[in-house]
């Protein structure tokens, strides 16, 4: 972990010099050089900035004075809950997907795409940041799931995080421990929550139904920032998930609890890495930078999700220049497309180069976790299974006066 982790500031006076963020992720050689762009470092620092600002911090847990671009935040979250609400599910024979999911996503799309002064994101943000709505809006709307496919995975997670990030990025959110306890454990939260209600109202499939190796079905960045909330304590052991009921007290117990709640079938079954690092692995320390690892390796390095996030603009793609602009990149088309590219959700993932569990024994060392990361073949994991028969000193100093109003940032150089 190193001594800081700054994260850049974005000045509103550049954001007319942008272009919108559009799809630039098309090859796994693409992969690797978003690995070394700016947009790439300031997501492994937004997401390490979040995870420090909750060690050690349990649930449930508020402060005394939110601010109000979180509470403005949690009203947009709020809003689209009451939509549920609004749009009941249909009565229709699949078993996955209901079609009401669709009219959810399309009044959500319809709304965003509106001109009117009254829209979601315009009432989220202050007046002198509306200039912002083109460049956030993106990441906003994939980040509830696909309304064609009618299916959730890491990739959306991801999204809603790099939304978070752009809006943090321009100061509407501000870069001091505070606030980022805030996004982690009011916004991202309530987020969760919202998800779940999205899953058990229109019976949402996960992405990759046909099989998943990752963590969890739906989820990943929860499990980092839960295992960040327990990291520097002893008391509760990493094979406590083993004992369920879990209480509600850091967000890695609410994903295992939930787990619990929409699947059936012994645990070491459906959930085999989560299984095997609760016997596996010794201290939640190792859990969460272990964690970090696999996110890069099995969300963050695997086309089949990364290409249908948004890149440019606020978070530049390789070659970008000042003015948001790139060298011309042609897009495959779809009869050079591999078949098995095409019939994948774009969330779901291949078999090749797994970070895999499988071949953990108990109270045994993790080997990829002490000496790097180190991929194995592993057997897909069904997505229902039915029983047979650093601290906060590392921060930057308060910018309270900002938060909320998406000022420029105080110049690092002094």
């Amino acid at each position: 972990m190193t001594d800081s982790l700054p994260l850049r500031g974005v000045s509103l006076s550049e954001i007319h010099a942008f272009n919108p963020p559009t799809k630039k992720i098309f090859s796994e050689e693409d992969v690797e050089s978003w690995r070394d762009t700016q947009s790439y470092q300031d997501l492994n620092v937004f997401l390490r900035r979040l995870n420090e600002a909750v060690v050690g911090i349990h649930m449930p847990w508020s402060s005394e004075s939110p601010s109000q671009a979180i509470l403005s935040m949690v009203a947009l979250i709020d809003t689209l809950d009451e939509w549920i609400d609004a749009i009941p599910p249909l009565d229709s024979p699949q078993r996955f997907g209901n079609l009401a999911f669709r009219n959810w996503g399309a009044r959500l799309e319809e709304v965003e795409q509106s001109l009117q002064s009254d829209l979601l994101l315009a009432r989220l943000l202050p007046a002198e940041c509306s200039l912002l709505i083109p460049h956030i809006k993106p990441y906003f709307l994939t980040s509830f799931g696909s309304f064609v496919r009618m299916d959730y995975g890491t990739g959306h997670e991801t999204s809603f995080t790099m939304f978070l990030l752009c809006l943090t990025l321009t100061r509407f959110f501000v870069p001091e421990v505070e606030e980022e306890r805030e996004l982690v454990l009011r916004v991202f939260v309530r987020y969760l929550r919202l998800y779940w209600r999205l899953q058990d109202v229109y019976r949402l499939e996960p992405a990759g139904s046909h099989g998943v190796w990752g963590l969890d079905d739906s989820h990943f960045l929860g499990y980092i920032f839960g295992s960040g909330q327990l990291r520097d304590q002893n008391e509760i052991g990493v094979s406590a998930v083993l004992h369920p009921p879990l209480p509600p007290t850091n967000i890695y117990f609410m994903l295992i609890m939930r787990i619990h709640e929409v699947k059936h079938g012994p645990f070491h079954e459906h959930s085999s890495q989560l299984h095997s690092i609760a016997v596996g692995v010794p201290t939640w320390a190792k859990v969460n930078s272990g964690l970090f690892k696999m996110y890069e390796a099995e969300v963050l390095g695997k086309r089949v999700v990364v290409q249908h996030i948004p890149l440019g603009g606020l978070l530049p793609w390789c070659n970008e220049s000042p003015g948001g602009t790139t060298q011309a990149r042609t897009e495959p088309s779809e009869d050079i497309v591999s078949s098995s590219s095409m019939s994948q959700a774009p969330w779901a993932q291949t078999a090749a180069n797994r970070f895999s569990f499988h071949s953990i024994k108990p109270n045994a060392p993790l080997p990829s976790w002490s000496t790097g990361l180190q991929s194995t073949m592993m057997l897909p994991r069904p997505r229902t299974v039915t029983a047979p028969s650093s601290s906060q000193d590392s921060m930057p100093p308060p910018l309270s006066s900002m938060r909320g109003h998406c000022r420029d940032p105080p110049d690092p150089t002094g």
